[in-house]
């Protein structure tokens, strides 16, 4: 084995891949950080557990593995929203969201024998948006919404009040938003 095939062993790939995640600021599949460090995806996920076990702020997403920074980021304001439609117009929905340069965070349900769902989206642009829905067409999955007839919450972000106020009308224009 050459030293560019060499396999980044323990301690020293996990630190790696932490500094991988944090620098890189994308989300980084298991395949990726597999050939970085030679070893398998396996070990990947092995590794990845053990950073979440030292409460490392990691999820995996749709399109990889996403160091989440500090909830108290500066310049951030988020905002949880309710939303109704069908599998169909899921597209539709997040496109109208990151076109007002929105991140949507995740999908939250709440199901009657499991209480809360929520899944990872983390899809801030239109190529995030399509990589996702090709992502759950590929592997035949479906919405969590369709678990709850289509309700479901997101937890959107942006970098300025007024671009969620922008998303949040434009989903009440399409009759997606849901409001008390």
């Amino acid at each position: 084995m050459t030293e560019a095939n060499k396999k980044i062993l323990g301690e020293q790939r996990r630190t790696l891949i932490l500094e991988w995640l944090q620098t890189e600021g994308i989300p980084l599949t298991g395949s990726e950080l597999s050939k970085r460090t030679n070893v398998s995806r396996q070990v990947i996920v092995q590794d990845i557990s053990l950073l979440k076990a030292k409460n490392e702020p990691i999820i995996a997403t749709s399109q990889g593995y996403l160091y989440m920074q500090t909830p108290d980021q500066k310049g951030r304001y988020e905002q949880i929203i309710a939303c109704h439609h069908g599998p169909e117009t899921a597209d539709r929905e997040l496109f109208l969201l990151v076109d007002h340069g929105v991140r949507v965070r995740d999908v939250i349900v709440e199901h009657p024998i499991y209480g809360e769902l929520t899944a990872s989206i983390m899809v801030s642009t239109r190529k995030e948006v399509e990589t996702f829905l090709e992502h759950v067409k590929n592997t035949n999955a479906s919405y969590l919404s369709q678990l709850t007839d289509g309700t479901h919450l997101h937890t959107i972000e942006a970098d300025t009040p007024k671009k969620l106020q922008e998303a949040c009308a434009a989903l009440r224009k399409e009759g997606f938003l849901i409001e008390s």
